[in-house]
């Protein structure tokens, strides 16, 4: 096994009233994804006060891929000195910074509250998960747009290879409250092409990635990413907006948003879900594990982006059987 190669160590998706079907298999049959208002269900009470909708949904996604028992963290875990965090979302936490603009436009900055300020900074939710599992390796927030999930896969990947982390815990999170409905609305319409511009839908998913062997057979909570082989991270690429997706790859093509109408081996999780947005190259990838992981295809083809904003693909293959 190469010094290089990553492989996908766990993974979970946190969709609320989303099935298994939707979310391409990656989500646990009969497990309910309670909404970011009940996500106590997951995380237990304590340390939720003020967190914003992204920010919530996102912990549970981690706390389900990191295999903890519902409830709060009960204790140091393995390798948290070593575990980089790597977030995705372009919408995370604008309905926050639109409304404390708007109450400091109205009167002045006395009226906002210092509990609230903290959201402000696009990187509170990365930040708050390493805070919340004590993991202290290099924190980093990615707001790239349409690409914004995968380049945040191939960033975790790259801090492991260069020897910044051990493992990297990498989440794609966005929220559907009304400002950031909004906001896609408002979007290019040439951004969808000939189906129209699609429902946000408050969406997270985690992919736990690590160097082969590093954390043995994950044990998950809720059962994901417990598939009979384990999954390698392949080559990655970038594309301009003008360029063709291919969808012709060997196994199965995880592809955008109108790039292709769904087939034996096209999945479009975007027409399947709504837009998941800045979380959509994370569920891809998860979503692709699960179904190489329980030997459902050798290997998988994962692009995600836009007409406008240009496109990023990654591969990803079955590897050895896990013992």
């Amino acid at each position: 096994m190469s010094e290089r190669s990553v492989s996908v160590q766990s993974y979970a998706v946190h969709v609320p009233g989303a099935n298994v079907w939707e979310t391409g298999g990656a989500a646990v049959p009969g497990e309910p994804m309670c909404s970011a208002e009940e996500a106590q269900q997951v995380l237990g009470r304590k340390g939720l006060l003020m967190k914003e909708p992204a920010t919530r949904l996102a912990l549970c996604a981690v706390h389900r891929a990191l295999g903890l028992p519902l409830g709060k963290v009960g204790g140091p875990l393995p390798l948290a000195d070593r575990t980089a965090v790597v977030v995705s979302s372009n919408l995370g936490n604008l309905r926050t910074v639109c409304g404390i603009a708007a109450a400091v436009g109205r009167e002045d900055y006395r009226v906002v509250s210092p509990m609230e300020t903290p959201n402000v900074s696009s990187n509170v939710i990365a930040s708050t998960i390493a805070v919340r599992y004590g993991f202290t390796g290099p924190n980093v927030m990615v707001c790239n747009g349409a690409t914004s999930g995968l380049d945040a896969v191939r960033l975790g990947a790259r801090l492991i290879r260069a020897g910044r982390a051990e493992q990297a815990i990498v989440v794609g999170v966005e929220p559907a409250d009304e400002v950031s409905q909004s906001l896609v609305k408002s979007r290019d319409p040439h951004t969808y092409g000939r189906r129209g511009t699609p429902t946000l839908r408050a969406a997270a998913a985690c992919v736990i990635l690590g160097k082969p062997g590093t954390l043995g057979k994950p044990v998950p909570f809720g059962k994901p990413g417990t598939g009979t082989r384990s999954v390698m991270l392949g080559d990655s690429g970038t594309l301009p907006p003008a360029a063709q997706v291919p969808t012709d790859h060997p196994g199965l093509t995880f592809a955008p948003y109108g790039i292709a109408d769904e087939s034996d081996s096209v999945v479009d999780l975007t027409a399947r879900l709504g837009e998941t947005y800045g979380a959509l190259g994370v569920l891809q990838v998860a979503a692709a594990a699960a179904t190489i992981g329980a030997g459902g295809v050798d290997a998988a083809h994962v692009a995600c982006g836009d007409a406008i904003e240009g496109y990023t693909w990654l591969d990803l293959a079955a590897g050895d059987v896990r013992g």
